[in-house]
């Protein structure tokens, strides 16, 4: 039962009641568009994720190989691990310095440690990861 403006009562569509409201059609057309943009979006968003990840471990990458070139600067030769990075250290000077970083990053999700490989004879390192089917080595 629905009223008319001027107050009367109106039990029926015949008699000037209008129902408001969505059809059966209208919904399945909303929801239609709701699942073709799903379908586009969410490749899109782990796409997105994907590179997030790529470039953190780059970024992490660069500020670990240019702590161990500055702490070879200072030492006079690169450190045999990460960890000596983070305290501080005296050279042969009794110059001291560090920490070179604050702490060894982690790597992102789903990606393995960094590996730290040193030359310290040749003074050359390398600094690797790998995930999401792709890989980063410096230098």
């Amino acid at each position: 039962m629905c009223r008319r403006i001027d107050g009367t009562s109106v039990t029926n569509r015949a008699r000037g009641c209008r129902e408001r409201g969505f059809t059966l059609v209208e919904l399945m057309v909303v929801v239609a568009v709701i699942g073709v943009l799903a379908t586009i979006a969410i490749p899109m968003y782990a796409n997105i994720q994907a590179r997030g990840r790529l470039a953190k471990a780059q970024a992490d990458s660069r500020t670990l190989a240019s702590a161990v070139s500055v702490y070879g600067a200072h030492m006079g030769r690169i450190p045999s691990t990460l960890t000596q990075l983070t305290t501080v250290s005296t050279n042969l000077l009794g110059q001291r310095g560090g920490p070179f970083m604050g702490s060894v990053p982690i790597a992102p999700g789903g990606w393995s440690a960094y590996v730290y490989a040193p030359n310290v004879t040749a003074g050359t390192f390398t600094i690797s990861t790998s995930g999401d089917g792709t890989s980063v080595s410096l230098p």
